[in-house]
């Protein structure tokens, strides 16, 4: 597992596309309300962070600068603390009850005669159960696929 900041944001922007929105995997993981919240900070933090520097100038004076800047800083990076969270998740080891849902899955789809992606060496990590969940998506019947909930 990389421990780059970079690529574990870059992993965090791709595993947030990937991961399916079904409200159904909302009481199994927290991935959709990580994402829905990041993307939420993403749209209003800048503007938020911004209003934030120029009140804190506007009653606390030029002397309060850099602490005004620090909080607009904070405000900023909220997004990328998500997206690091799901990167970090992404690259994170199914535990054993999971992986053996995966497991079924893609025994499934491949007994359904779709193409399912490349299997994962060793254990499976989150950016893999992603990865089938959206092929079985786009794939399969919502019948087929509501089976497994």
């Amino acid at each position: 597992m990389r421990t780059d900041v970079g690529h574990t944001l870059q992993l965090g922007v791709v595993y947030s596309q990937t991961w399916p929105k079904l409200q159904e995997l909302n009481l199994m993981f927290p991935e959709n309300r990580v994402i829905r919240l990041t993307q939420l900070l993403k749209i209003w933090m800048p503007p938020l962070a911004v209003l934030s520097v120029c009140v804190q100038l506007q009653y606390f004076g030029s002397s309060y600068l850099w602490s005004a800047l620090a909080c607009g800083l904070f405000m900023l990076a909220l997004p990328l603390q998500g997206y690091f969270w799901l990167g970090l998740r992404s690259q994170s080891q199914l535990p054993p009850a999971v992986s053996h849902w995966y497991r079924d899955i893609r025994a499934q789809m491949q007994q359904a005669g779709v193409q399912v992606p490349q299997a994962a060496t060793g254990k499976p990590c989150y950016g893999d159960l992603a990865n089938v969940l959206q092929s079985a998506l786009r794939q399969l019947d919502k019948a087929f696929f509501h089976h497994w909930f």
